[in-house]
């Protein structure tokens, strides 16, 4: 195995990381932090909703979820009273790019409380009673979201901004593909993906170099790497202005205005990272706010944000406004988005935004899961474990040259995706 370390005080508030190559391919990281007596385990396994196959939309959710339904060993119930015996929570989720499967557990009960994850994620067997009583609840969920304004303008602005893409159906499934999962997909699903070797694992708190090499790594070793699926990633947005409205009987109009976005890894990230606070990222320092809410009393919240995966994402304007006046809400955030393209910020709105995202990065690992996945995602997304160290200069370098730049490039105020939730007629837009 390999190991690697981060040494400590490459930035004030970040404890020192370790990170290891296990035999079987999984990498290892490990950060120990003990001023309290818990300990974090987060997996993180490359199987998002983008490999979810055509048809099957929401089965690495349903993969994720089921995990902890019971294993060759314990019964859904069983697993629960064990986690209330110890007062320790373990979860599983799925979002677009990866899965998760995170063990918090008192530092006297690590054996106990990492037993019960590797058995959870090695041997689960995906009861067929629970796979269904999860579907249900999944499926009422998405129902449910279909009263949710804000839930029905987002699914409907992916759908139309993504003509073909992975990133294109909600992480949960679809009303039509949710009723057709069944145990042998998500069986199949798992033994796909679930493998050390498609896999990161960070561990944080209470432990040390010597605890994890001794307890821990033998147990992780033992998990057999299996061969991965390669599934290709086609992405094709639309690139003309498009319009679709959704009438409801509802007093606010939930507006979505955006374009294509970027995948984490683009060189412009840090630019538009600053681009965007100033445009609409800094809640009330940002143009948008100041212009919708502050001067003009349209809305009570106007934002946008980046929203970049391993592959391209989206770009987004969210707001919500009283029907009458979503015409002029709309022009006025298309407004300042050209006014960002044509003319360079001032030297004080570039110095509050990196002020603001330096100072509050700390913020990112302030807790155990916090550090966590932001030592998962560092990893995953390559960006170095000195990422710390460099953030600063990296938002710090950023010009007004290069957020004017960015802004032309990335900003579409002609060719935009608009999605309109609202009583139509209220909002003249019948």
């Amino acid at each position: 195995m390999i190991w690697m370390g981060l040494p400590a005080g490459s930035l004030e508030a970040m404890p020192p990381v370790q990170r290891m190559i296990l035999s079987n391919q999984l990498v290892l990281l490990a950060s120990g932090e003990h001023s309290l007596p818990f300990v974090t385990v987060q997996l993180l396994v490359d199987s998002g909703s983008r490999k979810d196959p055509s048809g099957e939309e929401g089965l690495s959710y349903l993969t994720a979820k089921s995990l902890l339904h019971g294993t060759s060993k314990r019964t859904i119930n069983q697993i629960n009273e064990d986690l209330d015996f110890m007062g320790a929570s373990l979860s599983s989720s799925s979002g677009r790019d990866y899965s998760t499967l995170t063990l918090k557990v008192l530092k006297k009960d690590l054996d106990k409380g990492f037993d019960l994850f590797m058995e959870v994620l090695t041997q689960s067997i995906f009861p067929e009673e629970e796979i269904k009583r999860e579907t249900e609840k999944t499926l009422a969920a998405i129902q449910s979201e279909e009263d949710q304004p804000e839930e029905v303008a987002e699914k409907a602005f992916l759908k139309a901004l993504f003509l073909s893409s992975p990133y294109g159906h909600p992480v949960e499934g679809t009303k039509e593909s949710v009723p057709k999962l069944n145990r042998e997909e998500a069986l199949r699903f798992y033994r796909s993906y679930y493998h050390p070797n498609n896999a990161i694992v960070t561990i944080v708190g209470d432990i040390t170099e010597h605890e994890i090499k001794t307890k821990l790594v033998p147990r992780l070793e033992k998990w057999s790497k299996g061969e991965i699926p390669k599934v290709p990633f086609v992405n094709t947005f639309e690139r003309e202005q498009k319009t679709v409205k959704i009438n409801r009987p509802i007093t606010q109009a939930n507006i979505i205005l955006g374009n294509a976005g970027v995948s984490r890894e683009n060189p412009d990230f840090y630019a538009l990272t600053v681009m965007n606070y100033i445009l609409g990222g800094g809640g009330f320092a940002s143009r948008l706010m100041e212009v919708i809410r502050n001067k003009r009393g349209l809305a009570y919240s106007v934002a946008s944000f980046f929203d970049p995966g391993k592959y391209p994402g989206s770009f987004q304007v969210v707001l919500q406004t009283k029907n009458p006046s979503a015409r002029e809400a709309l022009s006025l955030a298309l407004q300042q988005m050209e006014r960002i393209q044509k003319e360079l910020i001032l030297e004080k709105e570039l110095e509050a935004a990196k002020k603001y995202l330096i100072g509050s990065f700390p913020m990112r690992f302030d807790t155990q899961g916090k550090l966590a996945n932001f030592l998962s995602q560092v990893e995953y997304y390559g960006l170095g474990l000195n990422y710390p160290e460099k953030y600063s200069s990296l938002i710090g370098s950023i010009t007004r040259e290069e957020v004017l730049r960015v802004a032309k490039k990335y900003l579409h105020p002609k060719q935009y995706v608009l999605v309109i939730v609202a009583n139509l007629k209220e909002a003249g837009l019948e």
